[in-house]
């Protein structure tokens, strides 16, 4: 993202060339001479744009129409102030775009980096961390256009020069690698975090994110395993979620449930937290079904198995608080009370209509 930030300031750095030319010039030749030099440029950059790009660009156009207006309103009235809120009106003008792009439901320089940047792409996740960037550069640069109009006022204009121009740069560099610096630390932060995968309705891996960004909110579907252990008797093992959950805790679910891993199959995975959470190994299953759970925390795609056995069973202290055999009735009987989560209610409800149906008998499952 950096890198695109500072393909945006390339782009628009021709356009603030007027400004930094007439700096130059009229610390050499004075005031007068300094504005000729300055429109002259602006005027052979148009046509060097013109020449290269076949189109005027508009940002370089409207810097030097601005910089003849304000000079000659300074010139007129033989008072350098109006000239001297020029960069302070040029950055209000990119406030407002920025404030329009940071905190409205249209980001404006997202539009302009697409239509100016077209070998540049924007993911879903690039165009939340421009979104925070705009915003990050919204109050850079009000403070900056504050610091630039009181220079103006109150200020030499050998210090207006300098914070109208060379300073901006500075501080923008400063900027840029303070960012770089803490999304460094982030992507180290991160890279030590379980990476999951995230998945189509299908289950296709399109792509994968850390565990806490899946976690963020409805959105990133990723892929989870359930495995729903019975005994002969028809009964279901349940566990108590630990209290420390950040989903659902101190809840009764399905007794094997987790995050399949980045890189992991279903059956590795299944596996996995079986022996992890209950100490079963060495199991047979059959599917049960497959779809997509959204909560306010994440978006699951669950894939739910069951498997006939009667133990014995390790709990882990960790992931659990309790577990134990439920009878159908003791289950029916407490649904809709907030002792189970809602998705295992859920899935009560397809194992009624699958496998325990009333011709069904569990030791033939």
């Amino acid at each position: 993202m950096n890198s695109q930030y500072l393909a945006l300031l390339k782009k628009l750095l021709p356009g603030l060339l007027p400004i930094i030319i007439f700096i130059l010039a009229d610390e050499i030749w004075g005031t007068k001479v300094g504005l000729a030099v300055a429109i002259a440029s602006g005027v052979i950059e148009l046509v060097f744009t013109y020449y290269r790009e076949k189109r005027f660009d508009k940002f370089i156009l409207f810097d030097t129409a601005l910089l003849v207006v304000m000079g000659g309103i300074s010139l007129l009235l033989d008072n350098d102030i109006f000239f001297k809120l020029k960069p302070a009106f040029i950055n209000l003008i990119f406030c407002i775009v920025l404030g329009l792009s940071a905190f409205s439901g249209k980001n404006l320089m997202l539009l302009y980096s697409q239509r100016y940047f077209k070998d540049i792409t924007f993911g879903p996740e690039q165009q939340q961390a421009m979104q925070k960037m705009v915003k990050l550069m919204f109050w850079f640069m009000s403070a900056y256009t504050l610091l630039v109009l009181y220079s103006a006022i109150y200020m030499s204009k050998e210090a207006w020069a300098f914070i109208s121009g060379g300073l901006f740069y500075i501080l923008f560099g400063v900027m840029i690698v303070w960012q770089f610096i803490v999304n460094r630390l982030k992507s180290k932060k991160l890279s030590a975090e379980e990476w999951l995968p995230l998945v189509d309705e299908e289950g296709t891996i399109i792509g994968k994110a850390p565990r806490s960004a899946v976690h963020k909110g409805p959105g990133k579907l990723h892929p989870v395993v359930h495995l729903h252990v019975i005994n002969h008797k028809g009964e279901i093992l349940l566990q108590k979620r630990a209290s420390n959950k950040l989903v659902q805790p101190g809840k009764w679910d399905t007794a094997v449930g987790g995050h399949i891993s980045f890189g992991e199959t279903i059956e590795q995975s299944m596996q996995r937290e079986a022996f992890e959470e209950i100490g079963l190994k060495d199991f047979e299953v059959q599917p049960v079904a497959r779809y997509r759970w959204d909560t306010e925390i994440e978006s699951e795609l669950s894939f739910s198995f069951f498997t006939v056995n009667e133990g014995p069973f390790n709990f882990d202290p960790g992931e659990v608080e309790d577990g134990r055999f439920w009878t159908l009735r003791e289950i029916e009987s407490s649904l809709g009370k907030n002792i189970f989560t809602q998705n295992f209610e859920k899935e009560f409800g397809i194992l009624k209509s699958t496998i325990f149906q009333p011709k069904k008998k569990i030791d033939t499952i």
